[in-house]
């Protein structure tokens, strides 16, 4: 079998962290000439990206390219997985899945504008993101080589087999880093929510250190001891305001962080079945996005037809399963969005959501669409035929009756 020849130009997702600041000069010893692009997303990282361009250009990279993505995230990636009300495992709002999607999107426009050949990224080959960037990269630039390099055999052959070993590669190497062995935590952030893996958080017998860990929010013995309320308004299954102010859907966001990190609302522990197929451990906290889909949530509960209420309960995990497995851009996906989308055409309207002490919990809303009938609603009779109820059970029954006749079932 031919050796595949190496790639003369190479756009690598780059955000300045840990893995991405060693592989970048990694790359440039790996492949002799090879030019590199240093592609980094603004995804509303806060202070992340400062000093972004300099650090890689000091690191090797040929071109620096920066894009300010905020918006498309916001309405095109976590609005839509709003809308779906999409949720891993009970807990995950999926903010580093949503995120790579969008990444990987650019990074191969970068790679089409630049006339790249190949894309790489830091993404290890135990982790989720690896598939993320990788089945985006196959979907829409199927010829684009792919470089991965916690998976190339060179790479471990240097010696770089975990995070601990990159920061000691760093240290030689003189590449710039803020990580230390103390100072351990894998963190991924932007807009959507921060994620932590590593250290005493790798052990499921062991609480976090909330105080050393958390970073939009507070730990929630710290929460205020009166709750908030917040007022969100929505338009077809998308927040459009906050205490009647409208505002654009990243600033909407990113206010909603703010206040609900104020009450510890958001923090989940979660011990996650990855992709790959081993259990691991995060903690994950999504202030503002735990706000919405309870506000969401309530609007759904009122607005939707049962049948169709509970057909989307059981999409909306297979929806959560395509976004976590990195299949965004899959049909499937697509399609079920589409059914998300007609579902919400009827979620219009305003909840209220009280936050206190970790809590969010929606306690008014009120919607021009609502199913919700307070003569039907109330023990009152008033316009219900009651006698219908006994032809209807007669019905709905008989299959069991007919059962308890004929078999004798286990009581």
């Amino acid at each position: 079998m031919a050796k595949a020849a190496a790639p003369k130009k190479i756009v690598l997702a780059y955000s300045g962290g840990l893995d991405t600041s060693v592989i970048l000069p990694w790359l440039k010893h790996r492949y002799p000439g090879v030019k590199l692009v240093a592609f980094a997303a603004e995804l509303g990282q806060g202070d992340e990206l400062k000093g972004i361009e300099e650090k890689a250009y000091a690191s090797g990279a040929d071109e620096v390219v920066v894009k300010d993505l905020r918006k498309e995230f916001a309405e095109e990636y976590c609005f839509p997985l709003l809308r779906a009300h999409a949720v891993y495992e009970t807990d995950y709002l999926l903010g580093t899945s949503i995120a790579r999607p969008l990444i990987a999107k650019h990074q191969v426009m970068v790679a089409k504008q630049t006339k790249a050949d190949a894309v790489g990224h830091g993404a290890t080959g135990k982790g989720n993101d690896q598939v993320r960037f990788e089945l985006t990269a196959r979907a829409l630039a199927p010829r684009l080589k792919i470089i991965s390099p916690w998976k190339d055999p060179a790479f471990i052959a240097d010696g770089l087999t975990d995070r601990q070993t990159a920061i000691a590669y760093a240290r030689q190497h003189d590449i710039p880093i803020e990580q230390t062995v103390k100072k351990i935590y894998s963190r991924d952030r932007n807009l959507w929510h921060i994620s932590h893996e590593g250290a005493e958080i790798e052990h499921p017998d062991q609480e976090p250190d909330w105080k050393n860990c958390l970073v939009m929010s507070v730990p929630v013995e710290k929460a205020p001891n009166k709750p908030q309320y917040v007022e969100v308004g929505f338009k077809q299954g998308n927040p459009v305001t906050i205490d009647g102010k409208k505002m654009a859907a990243h600033d909407l966001i990113g206010r909603l962080n703010n206040i609900g990190g104020q009450h510890a609302v958001g923090t989940t522990v979660l011990t996650e079945n990855r992709l790959v197929g081993m259990k691991s451990r995060g903690v994950y906290e999504t202030p503002g996005g735990t706000i919405l889909y309870e506000a969401h949530k309530a609007l759904e509960q009122l607005c939707l037809e049962r049948d169709l209420y509970h057909q989307k309960l059981q999409l909306a995990h297979r929806y959560a399963e395509l976004t976590y497995y990195g299949q965004w851009f899959h049909p499937l996906r697509e399609a079920l969005q589409a059914f998300m989308d007609e579902a919400n055409r009827v979620v219009t309207g305003v909840v209220t959501v009280k936050l206190y002490k970790g809590r969010a919990l929606a306690v008014k809303a009120d919607a021009p669409t609502s199913l919700y009938d307070d003569k039907l609603a109330s023990f009152a009779m008033d316009g219900y035929d009651i006698t219908a109820a006994r032809g209807f059970i007669d019905l709905f029954g008989l299959p069991m009756q007919v059962r308890g006749m004929k078999q004798k079932p286990k009581a």
